[in-house]
């Protein structure tokens, strides 16, 4: 069954939504997010990459961007060691070293590809801490999120044929019985 274009920017756009409910996100926060277009496409990962899927994909979430302010990270395939590609102001603020790498669709995958050419100044980093994020395909994001990863349900299961899961993250709790937690409008 085919995939349309505006079925997976409706679809995502609600992911979206949904992670915005639970965590208001904004210009302070970095958002991950792993694709694998082959997934979404109905295909095995990794084997049909598809720069019209990452097209409709990067809309929505540009537009997300646009009115959040959210930054974004985009998790390259394993054959860049799952490297992320983000505009290079937001890495040089999180300290984020850039390394010597561009992402093309059979050593990066389709989506990072994607976001690197239609970024502004983008770089590759080996690896970030993300405040949340949203992985499409199985794609394990988990690596690049912020300790500790809180489980989103989203009434989105799937994008295309794809599993699609979000994150968002919290502070450790830490010190035991005797420990006093403030809890923010971030946090809850």
């Amino acid at each position: 069954m085919a995939v349309h274009k505006e079925d997976i920017v409706s679809q995502l756009t609600q992911v979206l939504n949904d992670l915005q409910a639970m965590m208001p996100l904004t210009d302070e926060h970095l958002l991950v997010i792993g694709t694998s277009t082959s997934e979404v496409a109905g295909e095995h990962i990794g084997s049909n990459g598809s720069r019209e899927i990452a097209d409709a994909l990067y809309q929505a979430l540009s537009q997300f961007q646009k009115e959040t302010g959210a930054q974004l990270a985009f998790q390259c395939c394993e054959h860049l060691n799952r490297a992320l590609v983000l505009e290079r102001v937001a890495a040089r603020e999180r300290g984020y070293e850039p390394v010597s790498a561009i992402p093309v669709r059979a050593a990066g995958g389709a989506m990072a590809t994607h976001a690197y050419a239609k970024m502004d100044h983008p770089v590759l980093v080996e690896s970030i801490k993300a405040d949340a994020g949203i992985d499409i395909g199985d794609t394990f994001i988990g690596m690049h999120l912020k300790e500790v990863a809180v489980p989103i349900r989203s009434q989105v299961k799937q994008i295309g044929h794809a599993h699609v899961t979000v994150a968002k993250t919290r502070p450790k709790l830490i010190g035991g019985i005797r420990a006093n937690y403030a809890v923010t409008e971030e946090h809850e």
